[in-house]
């Protein structure tokens, strides 16, 4: 009798072990279970017993895998969705990084020239025109930025970006008014490395030399060097393109027509109240004796430097200096600035120019004045003041401005020239011409 109980019991023991071993899965258990009970292993009770804990513990088995399954497709959904917004997102990083500028200027212009009556081909104006800019500014990385700008104009004109409002509501033309790169390295702080299209790198106190609308073409490096406090330097130097193989002679840059420019400056506090920028510029042409204006055929505009009243053999070195003034303390903000430039390569010795001016805000109001005098030859005519004298060299006389925000991005301005110009009239010399601009101009 105890032999056969001690057998029943490791055959028990060995069923039990046996269940333990074999991987869960309900048919093999309840075969084991039958097994046993068949063989006499165990009784009616217990098998009901433990038929009843394996129910239960493949129900339990289940739970937890259906739990982990969800569980799983949970993570591998998570992680789809986070895979697919990490590449939205990199998709999508330029236009995060990408800044959308622009304006748009309508005006009225009223153009009274001595001896220049608007009719039969003469060069008075009663006209209105618009002027629309649209650019993209983005920043590709830390250390490289690029700019694209589009602007209306009547011609390939690089004074203006006017368009007249006529020609019986035809489309506008659009032109390419900007596209750089701009490269500023991380080792260098405050360094720019501009090529392409590009807005003036230098200073300007005023636009003597440089109408605001001229956009160089080459390659610019400028420059800031903090000095402590608020004192700094700044610089630039470029090289620019403005003719091909000008001279006729070969392909390489030494026959073309080129500008080398440079610039030196600074910024200074004198007192809490008076701070004052000063410096300056040379800009020298190469191959500049060899652009003249063709005399038959087709004339661009401008076909040489050497236009809107400079002499035709003139060439050009311009020698620049520049101060600005601001004083605070005072009711009202108050700045004085001027230029005076001289151009060393001259054919004859009216060769300076110089402008004063003063600026303010009063009541809401922003004012800018300054006299000017332009000798027939100290500047480039094809890239002085377009609306000063009506373009032209050999002038002088003042420029009154006032503006007006009535709103967030949206001003009124007046500006009026009143000036004697020697080649704006064909009929005489020391002519009145005066010009009034109304503007109504809305940025985004």
């Amino acid at each position: 009798m105890r032999l056969a109980s001690t057998k029943t019991a490791a055959l028990l023991c060995g069923g039990l072990l046996l269940a333990l071993s074999i991987p869960a899965n309900a048919a093999v258990d309840a075969k084991l279970l039958d097994m046993l009970k068949a063989n006499g292993q165990i009784t009616a009770s217990q098998y009901t017993e433990l038929q009843a804990e394996l129910a239960k513990d493949q129900k339990e088995k289940q739970i937890a895998q259906q739990a982990q399954q969800e569980t799983n497709e949970q993570i591998a959904a998570t992680a789809k969705k986070t895979t697919e917004l990490s590449s939205f997102d990199q998709k999508l990083a330029w236009a995060a990084k990408t800044q959308f500028k622009g304006d748009v200027r309508v005006r009225h212009e009223t153009v009274k020239i001595d001896g220049e009556q608007g009719v039969n081909g003469g060069r008075d104006k009663d006209r209105d025109r618009i002027r629309a800019r649209l650019g993209a500014y983005t920043e590709i990385n830390s250390q490289v930025d690029t700019g694209i700008r589009i602007a209306t104009g009547g011609s390939d004109d690089a004074r203006s970006t006017n368009q007249d409002q006529d020609n019986y509501f035809d489309k506008k033309q659009i032109w390419l008014d900007l596209g750089y790169i701009d490269y500023h390295p991380d080792q260098i702080k405050n360094l720019h490395v501009i090529g392409g299209k590009m807005l003036q790198p230098w200073v300007s106190m005023g636009d003597v030399i440089w109408d605001s609308d001229i956009n160089p073409e080459g390659l610019a490096v400028t420059y800031k060097y903090p000095l402590g406090g608020s004192a700094e330097l700044f610089g630039s130097l470029g090289n620019y393109n403005l003719k091909d193989n000008v001279d006729g002679d070969g392909v390489q840059f030494r026959h073309d027509l080129r500008l080398t420019s440079g610039q030196l400056g600074t910024r200074f506090s004198v007192t809490d109240n008076l701070k004052l920028t000063l410096g300056g510029s040379v800009y020298a042409y190469q191959n500049d004796k060899d652009s003249r204006c063709p005399t038959s055929g087709t004339v661009t505009t401008p076909c040489a430097l050497a236009v809107n009243g400079n002499s035709a053999d003139n060439q050009f070195r311009l020698y620049e200096g520049f101060a600005q003034a601001d004083i605070g303390g005072l009711a009202v903000p108050l700045a004085f600035y001027g230029q005076y430039v001289k151009n060393n390569d001259a054919v004859t010795d009216q060769d300076t120019a110089w402008l004063v001016g003063a600026k303010s805000k009063v009541f809401g109001f922003n004012l800018d004045y300054n006299y000017r005098d332009i000798q027939r030859n100290a500047v480039v005519g094809a890239f002085t003041d377009s609306d000063f004298a009506n373009g032209t060299t050999g002038s002088r006389g003042h420029k009154f401005k006032v503006g007006y925000d009535i709103d967030k991005n949206f001003a009124l301005g007046a500006t009026y020239f009143l000036t004697k110009a020697d080649f704006s009239s064909r009929t005489q010399r020391d002519a009145n011409t005066n010009t009034l601009q109304l503007d109504a101009e809305a940025k985004f």
